[in-house]
C-alpha cells in the first residue's frame, strides 16, 4: 500500500487569511502538499460542513465554568500493551488470548496487534510525546504473557520482557512522567485459558486462578514496585465478563450468556483483593505505593420519570457489580442479588445464577481499594423492562430494562459511543454518593474518529469532546466537592480498537499503519490538550479560556443569542464565525507547542 507523506510538523488551525507557511503543510488527496488557495477552500467546505450537535443545550446545566483543578491534579493519557506494543512474539513472550482470537481472522479486515503502534521497539518516542504535551503521568499496561510465557511463574520467566518494562520505567522516570501501571487489560496468557479456562477457573483446587494472579502482581510488586506507586489491577473487569466469558464476542470467546458473566466476575474481584492485600502485607511499607482497580460505566439516565429505578438497577448492575463489594461492604448490591434471586425463582432453578460470596470472602474483599479507577465514555437512556420472564436469560435480560439514546445526541465512530458530556459529572457524583467519597481517578475519556483518506489531524469534534468532559469534570470537582484526583485521556495514539481493528481512532497522534516505521504526527486535539494540561483546566482571562469561550457553542451547535433566546435564521453561521475566531489562538499555540 501507499505510504502517506506526511510534513515533518503538522501546524494547527493552518487558514489562509493567517499566514501561507501554515497554509501549505495540507494534504492533498494524493499525498502531496495543497497549494495555499486550494487548501483554503477545502479547509472552509470542510468547516462548514461540520456541525456539530452535542444534545440540545441547557443554559444552566451545560455552561462553560472558569476556574482550575487542584495544584496536585493528575493529567495523563493512556494505552494498553495489547493496542500498541506489537513485538507478539517477540524473544520468549507467550500468545494472550487476544493473539489467538486475532489469528483466527475474527478482527475487522482481519486485523491483528501482531505489529500495532511497534511501541516495544519504539517507546522512546512515545514518552518524547508526552513529554511535549506536558504531561506527567503516563498509564500503560504490562503483558501477562510478556513476563510469564504461560501464566505461571513456574514454567518460567521471560526476562526479556522484565528488561523492557524495566527500560520504559526508566525512560518515563528520567522524563519527569510517573508510570501508572495495569496489571490485566484483556491480554490473558492462552496457556491459562487453556489450562483452567482462564477466570472461569475449572479446576478442582478453586484458588488457582487467584493464586496465579497473585504470582504475577507479587514479581511486578518486586521488580518496578521502587519506581510504580499507581498500580490498577484490572481495567475494565465487566469487558472481560460479560463480552469475555458471557457473550463470547471478544476473548476468549466463550459463549456462556447465562452464568459465564458471573463466574468469571466472581474470580477477578478474588483475584483482585488478592493481589492487594499481596501490596498491602508485603510491599506498602518499603514502596509506598497505592493499589486500585478501573471499572467502566456508561451512566444510565431515566427516560422518564417513572424510569428512576430501572436508571439505578441499570448502574448497580453495572458499575455496581464490582464496585460494591470492593468499595462497600464485599458484597453484590442488594438489588443485584433480589433481582436474580427472583429470576432463579421464575426460571425454576434451586440457586442463583450470581454467586456467594463467603464471610471469610467478603472480609477480604471489602475496601480493597485505595483510589477509585474510572473508565467513561458516554450515556444511555433507560426504561423500565421489569419483569417478564425470559426464555434464554443472559446479563442484559437480567437487568429488566431498556437502553437507547437521545435523538439529539451525536454519535462518535464507534457504535456505541454518544456524546453526552454531563454525563460524567453525574456518575462522579452517584460515585461520590454511593461509595463513601473516594479519591476518583478518571482513567479513561476519549472520543473516536473513522479511519479515512485524507486522515482526520484537524479532530475539531475530539477538540469538543474533551473541552465539554474535562469542564463537566471540573464542575463535579469545584462545585460539587467530588474528590477527582486525575483525568486520564484515552488514547496516547491510535492504536488497535479491538474487534474494530485499525478502522476506528481515538488518538491524539496519528499514527501511519501503512508505514513500517508507524511514524506518529500530533493532531489538533494534541496541542489542544497541551494547553489545557498547561493551565490546568479553564483559568478567568486567559488566552486558553477566551479561546474555549469562542468554542463553546460552536461546539454546542449554538449560538450565545439563541442560548439567550434570541433565536435567527444565521445560528450555524454565528457558530463558525467563533470558530474562526478561534483559529489565530490554535496558531498560535502550534507555534509555542
Amino acid at each position: 500500500m501507499k505510504t502517506t507523506k506526511w510534513p515533518q510538523r503538522l501546524p494547527i488551525w493552518a487558514v489562509g487569511y493567517q499566514t501561507g507557511a501554515y497554509l501549505s503543510l495540507s494534504l492533498a488527496a494524493d499525498g502531496s502538499i495543497m497549494e495555499p488557495r486550494k487548501f483554503f477552500n477545502f479547509f472552509l467546505g470542510v468547516t462548514l460542513a461540520f456541525a456539530p450537535v452535542n444534545g440540545a443545550y441547557d443554559k444552566e446545566r451545560d455552561a462553560l465554568l472558569k476556574g482550575t483543578f487542584p495544584q496536585d491534579f493528575i493529567w495523563s493519557s493512556a494505552t494498553a500493551a495489547y493496542q500498541i506494543e506489537g513485538a507478539w512474539n517477540v524473544s520468549d513472550k507467550g500468545p494472550s488470548i487476544w493473539d489467538t482470537l486475532a489469528h483466527q481472522g475474527r478482527v475487522n479486515n482481519q486485523d491483528t496487534g501482531d505489529v500495532a503502534c511497534d511501541s516495544y521497539h519504539k517507546y522512546p518516542e512515545d514518552v518524547a510525546l508526552m513529554k511535549q504535551m506536558g504531561l506527567k503521568y503516563y498509564r500503560f499496561s504490562i503483558s501477562w504473557p510478556r513476563i510469564f510465557p504461560t501464566g505461571e511463574q513456574q514454567d518460567g520467566v521471560n526476562q526479556d520482557g522484565v528488561d523492557y518494562y524495566n527500560r520504559l520505567i526508566d525512560e518515563l522516570i528520567v522524563n519527569d512522567i510517573q508510570p501508572m501501571v495495569t496489571l490485566f487489560h484483556w491480554d490473558l496468557p492462552q496457556v491459562l485459558q487453556d489450562r483452567y479456562g482462564g477466570f472461569l477457573n475449572n479446576h478442582t483446587n478453586t484458588t488457582v486462578i487467584h493464586d496465579l494472579f497473585g504470582d504475577y502482581a507479587r514479581f511486578l510488586y518486586q521488580n518496578y514496585g521502587d519506581r510504580v506507586k499507581y498500580w490498577i489491577t484490572f481495567n475494565e473487569p465487566w469487558i472481560t465478563a460479560w463480552l469475555g466469558y458471557g457473550i463470547g464476542n471478544f476473548a476468549p470467546q466463550h459463549n456462556e450468556p447465562a452464568e459465564g458473566q458471573y463466574k468469571a466476575a466472581h474470580n477477578i474481584i478474588l483475584s483482585h483483593a488478592k493481589a492487594y492485600h499481596i501490596y498491602d502485607d508485603e510491599f506498602r511499607a518499603a514502596q509506598g505505593g497505592q493499589v486500585g482497580i478501573t471499572l467502566n460505566c456508561d451512566w444510565g439516565t431515566p427516560k422518564t420519570p417513572a424510569d428512576a429505578d430501572a436508571a439505578l438497577r441499570y448502574v448497580q448492575f453495572f458499575l455496581g457489580w464490582f464496585a460494591h463489594p470492593i468499595y462497600k461492604n464485599g458484597d453484590y448490591p442488594e438489588v443485584m442479588k433480589t433481582t436474580m434471586a427472583r429470576k432463579a425463582q421464575e426460571e425454576g432453578r434451586t440457586t442463583s445464577r450470581l454467586p456467594e460470596f463467603t464471610p471469610e470472602q467478603k472480609l477480604s474483599i471489602s475496601g480493597t481499594g485505595d483510589f477509585f479507577g474510572l473508565n467513561h465514555y458516554t450515556t444511555v437512556e433507560v426504561t423500565d423492562a421489569c419483569c417478564t420472564p425470559i426464555e434464554n436469560p443472559n446479563y442484559d435480560t437480567d437487568k429488566d430494562v431498556g437502553t437507547g439514546h437521545a435523538p439529539d445526541w451525536p454519535r462518535a465512530a464507534s457504535s456505541w459511543l454518544y456524546v453526552v458530556p454531563w454525563g460524567i459529572r453525574n456518575l462522579l457524583g452517584f460515585i461520590k454518593e454511593e461509595y463513601g467519597d473516594p479519591e476518583i481517578y478518571v482513567t479513561e475519556n476519549g472520543r473516536s474518529d473513522h479511519d479515512q483518506d485524507p486522515a482526520i489531524m484537524m479532530d475539531m469534534e475530539r477538540i469538543c469532546y474533551y473541552m465539554m468532559y474535562t469542564n463537566e469534570v471540573m464542575k463535579a470537582s469545584n462545585m460539587d466537592n467530588v474528590k477527582v484526583k486525575a483525568y486520564t485521556a484515552w488514547s496516547l495514539l491510535d492504536n488497535f480498537e479491538w474487534l474494530s481493528g485499525y478502522s476506528e481512532r481515538f488518538g491524539l497522534h496519528y499514527v501511519d499503519f501503512n508505514d513500517p516505521t508507524r511514524t506518529r504526527y500530533p493532531k489538533a486535539s494534541s496541542v489542544f490538550f497541551k494547553q489545557l494540561v498547561r493551565n490546568n483546566g479553564y483559568p478567568e482571562g486567559s488566552e486558553f479560556t477566551k479561546y474555549v469561550e469562542n468554542m463553546w457553542y460552536f461546539c454546542h451547535n449554538t449560538t450565545e443569542a439563541e442560548v439567550n433566546g434570541y433565536t435567527g435564521g444565521a445560528s450555524q453561521i454565528s457558530s463558525l464565525f467563533s470558530l474562526f475566531l478561534a483559529i489565530p489562538m490554535m496558531i498560535a499555540y502550534s507555534l509555542i507547542a
